[in-house]
């Protein structure tokens, strides 16, 4: 017993640098790098559709080594999105090094959802949708966040009670066919024109389509929900 309890007492001894460098390990980022990560990672978030939360991990590397000029950088081709490496590399001409941290950019804002279940080619009207808030960095990038992006869509598949709308599950309603004689409207303060034109392509409500009008003139404008083509302004 006593020669067990000699033993134990040994690997403990034995086990404690590794325990301790561990937990410096799971320590979070600190200090200057902490500041230089959270810093870059505000700047590259800016303009994202939400609140934004930023969390840093220790690098698995351990410890940083001291640097007077720290920089941080996301590889090739990442974003500020999610889960993501952010690299740290020191510029300074004695010893410079490079090392990866782990972050979590969480973007807390509202998405559209659809309040009941919706089948395949059917409308999408305004008691079909509702609005929720989440962390959109969770969801599909395709999800959609801002409802008037659905007026005058059909859902391509069903979409379950709750689930979130993404634009690959909706296309837009053909309102203009081509070959098809449309209204071409335009107007300003105080007054609206319209003339029959002659739609070169098809479109969908909110699409751009060209028409020829009786007088050979080629005028481009936005189709409606009505089929008619509003020139801009």
């Amino acid at each position: 017993m006593m020669e067990n309890a000699r033993l134990l007492a040994r690997l403990l001894l034995f086990m404690l640098p590794a325990l301790a460098a561990g937990a410096a390990t799971a320590a979070p980022l600190a200090g200057d790098a902490r500041e230089v990560v959270d810093k870059f990672l505000q700047v590259q978030a800016a303009g994202l559709p939400g609140k934004v939360r930023i969390s840093v991990a220790a690098p698995g590397s351990g410890a940083l080594p001291p640097c007077d000029a720290l920089e941080a950088f996301l590889p090739q081709g990442a974003l500020a999105w999610g889960r993501v490496s952010v690299g740290l590399r020191c510029r300074s001409d004695a010893r410079p090094w490079t090392r990866y941290v782990q972050a979590h950019v969480a973007v807390e804002g509202r998405y559209v959802v659809a309040a009941r279940a919706i089948d395949a080619g059917q409308a999408l009207g305004a008691g079909d949708l509702a609005e929720r808030t989440g962390d959109l960095s969770a969801l599909p990038r395709s999800v959609v966040t801002d409802a008037t992006e659905l007026k005058g869509v059909v859902a391509v598949n069903r979409i379950a009670a709750g689930a979130p709308v993404r634009r690959e599950l909706v296309r837009g309603v053909v309102v203009i066919q081509q070959g098809q004689t449309v209204q071409v409207i335009a107007g300003g303060p105080g007054f609206t024109v319209s003339t029959e034109a002659r739609a070169m392509t098809r479109a969908e409500v909110g699409a751009m389509v060209q028409a020829k009008t009786r007088d050979g003139r080629l005028v481009s404008g936005v189709a409606d929900e009505d089929g008619q083509v509003r020139l801009s302004q």
